[in-house]
């Protein structure tokens, strides 16, 4: 007999709105993106169908995300423009809100873990730079040198931005050297919800720069009585509008359904804030308390799928 209080988890992820264009995606690209998405939703449903929390869940899914050099988190993250990668990431939970995150990290090989570590104390809850990696060292967290994280396509990336910085062309560089992020959200079977963010941040980004991935409220939320989410995007943008939170706010004060709150922050509000200059490309997955999936983006493409009892799905670019 089935348990009443049980619920159908779901997970919903996204591989960042800095896709590679449709007409420049290779086959093989494609390929691999596609099959890096299926791998880390089976992953994180893996731990869902066992009966594991939510937080379990959101975190396996995106430590397969860094673990891929097909996104912009853990290997092959983006480089700032000194040449080392700074990394961010956060989780939270929506039964107490318990969260932890890092934010410029440079040794931490799965900067998520170490977010989802800290959860549990959530005091503190937010570490950066040095301290960070020896926090998570010291939890018995792998560490690594920084140039593990490197590949070449990053390294590229890098000159094309500092040589359309030198060329006055920075407004023309391709969405996925501006920006890119990995994230979940999740609902388990007992009906608790949560959320994961990493990133490396965007190419040649000044040293030190944080964005909204570590933010809980901006890039990360989650509560059980409405939503999980993460978002990607100009993080700056999300940080100004604590998108999550926003999200979150419109559903238990105003009553919207989780489309109706996401669609307006990502096709209305990052839109405007787009238009004085700060560039708007924006997306974020999500999941609410009844097990609803939302998956917008107002860039060209975004990495991103959904699994639950009924199937899986993978796309990038509308279908």
């Amino acid at each position: 007999m089935t348990n009443p209080a049980q619920h159908s988890p779901v997970l919903a992820i996204h591989g960042g709105c800095g896709a590679i264009p449709r007409d420049e995606l290779t086959p093989e690209q494609n390929r691999a993106a596609r099959e890096a998405l299926r791998r880390a939703l089976e992953a994180g449903f893996a731990v869902l169908t066992a009966g594991g929390p939510a937080y379990d869940a959101v975190t396996e899914a995106v430590a397969v995300m860094e673990d891929d050099p097909v996104f912009n988190a853990g290997y092959g993250a983006a480089l700032n423009r000194a040449g080392i990668h700074e990394l961010d990431a956060s989780v939270m939970e929506g039964t107490a809100g318990r969260a932890g995150a890092v934010a410029g990290a440079r040794r931490i090989r799965h900067p998520v873990r170490a977010a989802r570590a800290l959860l549990e104390t959530s005091d503190p809850l937010l570490l950066i730079a040095a301290a960070a990696d020896e926090w998570a060292q010291q939890a018995g967290l792998e560490t690594v040198d920084n140039r593990f994280f490197s590949t070449p396509s990053r390294r590229e990336a890098l000159e094309r931005m500092l040589e359309r910085e030198r060329e006055g062309t920075l407004g023309a560089a391709p969405e996925r050297d501006k920006h890119g992020t990995v994230g979940a959200a999740a609902l388990d079977v007992r009906g608790h919800l949560a959320a994961a963010t990493s990133t490396g941040g965007y190419t040649a980004k000044p040293a030190g720069r944080v964005g909204d991935s570590p933010i809980i409220g901006a890039g990360t939320w989650a509560d059980d009585r409405t939503c999980a989410l993460s978002g990607t995007g100009k993080g700056e943008l999300f940080i100004r509008r604590a998108l999550g939170h926003e999200v979150h706010a419109r559903m238990l004060y105003q009553g919207a359904s989780l489309a109706e709150a996401t669609d307006a922050m990502i096709h209305v509000e990052m839109v405007a804030l787009g238009k004085s200059g700060s560039g708007g490309g924006a997306g974020l997955c999500a999941v609410d308390k009844n097990g609803n999936v939302a998956l917008p983006y107002n860039t060209e493409g975004m990495y991103r799928g959904w699994i639950n009892a009924g199937g899986l799905y993978v796309a990038i670019h509308e279908d």
